[in-house]
């Protein structure tokens, strides 16, 4: 097929939208498949354009058999409710010609990857014209989170644009998402039953496997080699209600065997170098190299998963999947009847957003009692090989043969997923 997967984020972006919509590509194109993608310079998670691509304008380049084309993108050095949008608008005008440019190349599949939802138009625009299959893939519900999270305000405004979003969603073939929640939620947005496909994100479970703790990073940190550490990994967005770890961290001092260590770039950087300025139990590095995934993830006994209460049932964190497969128990900080409470239940522990205590206490539990937390380690690695192993998943949604298999049925979202299953049976 020849496909053309319009996403604003692209490789060689390491976390978020940017790793996935690139691996995606690399994967198709891999596989026979003929593949271009639209996008931005790399500029996340640290909202700054990569040092190679700023002042290059437009750009065309060639990425393991993808061809990949490049349109300018404004980034703000303090994103807000007002800048975000102007950021987002800035892509989707100058990408407008580098999309009707791909109608004379005449694709079977135009994908686009939301955020950013402004560009969803014209990627439908250009499917029309072209004939193509018109797919929009739901990361996270933008619009959803803008509101909740106060970056946009007003009830008329929030009328007004989710009844475009409502007009867009209705127009396209087939709209994904990586949860049954957010399935649920296309569907109450007025998407089709039979156009919606659940389309999680994945993990290489070859490249992320259980092995002993990593003593390269523990080294570095100056962590003794037999002490807890309780990891998390990514990026430092305001929607993840990351606060709660250094505040968690300040309850523990007096646990010499317990480290905290941050893995990541982004927002909340600076908020949570303040916070934690003091603690001799906490350490902050950057994100590394994702050949050195593996052993970072590894480095942890225990996975942190903070999200803020405000997100909660509008997305699923893509970090999730890795913290899986390092065969090591997560604890997320999720409320009950979320697709993240469903799957951690099983293989971690799930205690209430923003609860530093409670994210404090679990951690003593799993810190202290070696067999269970080994035993919940093996049920992470267990889940990642069974459902997000990304071969698995990529070949079942890019099979045209098995289409009927990518179409959520009314009973289908019980058993999905185990976390939904055990909910079920309750």
């Amino acid at each position: 097929m020849k496909i053309v997967i319009y996403s604003t984020n692209f490789t060689p972006e390491l976390t978020g939208i940017g790793k996935y919509s690139g691996e995606m590509a690399a994967w198709l194109a891999a596989r026979g498949h003929e593949v271009r993608a639209v996008c931005a310079p790399p500029y996340y998670p640290a909202w700054k354009v990569h040092k190679s691509y700023q002042g290059s304008g437009y750009m065309r380049e060639r990425w393991q058999g993808v061809d990949v084309w490049r349109a300018p993108i404004w980034v703000p050095s303090t994103p807000n409710g007002v800048t975000r949008i102007v950021h987002l608008l800035t892509f989707a005008f100058t990408s407008f010609p580098l999309m009707l440019r791909q109608i004379f190349w005449a694709p079977d599949v135009v994908l686009t990857v939301a955020p950013a939802f402004v560009c969803a138009p014209t990627a439908w625009l250009t499917a029309r014209l072209c004939g193509a299959q018109a797919w929009l893939h739901v990361q996270d519900f933008e619009v959803d989170i803008a509101f909740r999270m106060n970056l946009l305000r007003g009830s008329l405004l929030r009328r007004v644009v989710l009844r475009m979003e409502r007009l867009v969603l209705r127009r396209f073939d087939v709209v994904s998402s990586i949860s049954v929640r957010m399935i649920e939620r296309l569907i109450m947005k007025g998407v089709e039953h039979k156009r919606t496909r659940y389309f999680p994100n994945w993990v290489d479970v070859s490249n992320v496997k259980p092995t002993a703790r990593s003593s390269a990073f523990r080294d570095k940190l100056g962590i003794p080699p037999n002490a807890i550490v309780a990891l998390f990994s990514g990026t430092l967005g305001g929607k993840q209600g990351l606060m709660v770890i250094p505040e968690a961290a300040r309850l523990l001092q007096t646990r010499s065997d317990i480290f905290f260590v941050i893995c990541g770039v982004g927002i909340m950087q600076s908020e949570l170098e303040a916070a934690s300025a003091d603690l001799t139990n906490f350490r902050m590095i950057p994100l590394q190299p994702i050949d050195q995934l593996g052993d970072l993830l590894c480095m942890a006994d225990i996975h942190l998963l903070p999200q803020d209460s405000g997100a909660a049932d509008l997305v699923l964190p893509s970090k999730l999947s890795g913290m899986l497969a390092s065969g090591r128990p997560v604890i997320a900080t999720c409320e009950i009847g979320t697709d993240l409470h469903g799957i951690v239940s099983q293989c971690g522990m799930a205690v209430p957003p923003l609860d530093k205590e409670a994210l404090a206490k679990a951690i003593c539990q799993l810190a202290d009692q070696v067999d269970w937390r080994l035993e919940l380690g093996k049920r992470a690695r267990a889940y990642a090989e069974d459902y997000f192993e990304r071969d698995a998943i990529l070949a079942r949604v890019f099979d045209p043969v098995k289409d009927v298999n990518l179409r959520i049925s009314d009973d289908a979202i019980a058993r999905r997923l185990p976390g939904n299953e055990a909910q079920s049976t309750e």
